[in-house]
């Protein structure tokens, strides 16, 4: 069973110009996806799809491939998904296409090849078609408003908002640190990368970073000061 990762990594970023060549830990934000998926046994290569020379470059010299994305994959608005079908695709026509795609985000650094370990080894043992990474909800639904004429109401009808946090209904978000699925089996008019029959690897919410605006950096490099006691 063939497994591939793919790692998204277009040109024009707005929150922090060329974010994913931006240091972190004295490498470019894009090292820390690949490297990862290298050191990960279960993944067999590793693909960066791009639309600009210089992540390229990039990638490649930390060891890449690459897919080159056409323009319209690579504004603002695409989804992600379109550009996995797009690279799966070409690798079928090739016939180079994988058993198992697993997505790796360079906007989250942090994750393990042992986390990634785990949700490849889920698909395989439990026969799941498509696993993502959560953690606990920062926010409880039943904790969340919305404004009926300027006032407050709860969000979830019935929901009462002070409610011990003991009591609450567990909920949980998609952190973005690893997705893996089927390609041959993505759902071909939804953007969802989770279907089928779904996992979920929950871990602990601190264990990752979310990088999105430059302050995020900052924060990131003072974790990882404090790691390594710099």
């Amino acid at each position: 069973m063939g497994v591939v990762a793919v790692i998204p990594a277009r040109g024009g970023s707005k929150s922090v110009p060329y974010k994913n060549l931006h240091p972190l830990g004295g490498k470019p934000l894009l090292a820390w996806p690949i490297e990862t998926a290298l050191a990960t046994d279960s993944i067999d290569r590793v693909i960066v799809s791009t639309d600009d020379e210089k992540i390229a470059a990039a990638a490649q010299s930390h060891g890449a491939e690459i897919h080159w994305r056409p323009p319209e994959l690579a504004t603002d608005t695409a989804l992600v998904i379109d550009t996995i079908r797009h690279l799966y695709r070409q690798l079928t026509e090739r016939g180079t296409a994988d058993d198992i795609m697993v997505l790796l985000e360079a906007t989250a650094p942090f994750r393990t090849p042992e986390l990634v370990g785990r949700c490849i080894d889920r698909m395989v043992a439990e026969n799941l078609d498509s696993i993502a990474t959560f953690n606990e909800a920062s926010v409880n639904p039943e904790r969340t408003w919305r404004l009926v004429d300027d006032m407050p109401v709860p969000f979830i009808e019935g929901a009462v908002p002070w409610k011990p946090r003991q009591l609450l209904t567990p909920a949980y978000q998609l952190n973005g640190a690893v997705y893996a699925f089927r390609p041959h089996l993505l759902p071909s008019d939804s953007p969802s990368i989770l279907f089928g029959r779904m996992g979920a690897e929950v871990i602990p919410a601190d264990e990752l970073v979310d990088i999105d605006h430059q302050k995020d950096f900052i924060i990131a490099d003072a974790i990882l000061r404090s790691r390594t006691g710099a």
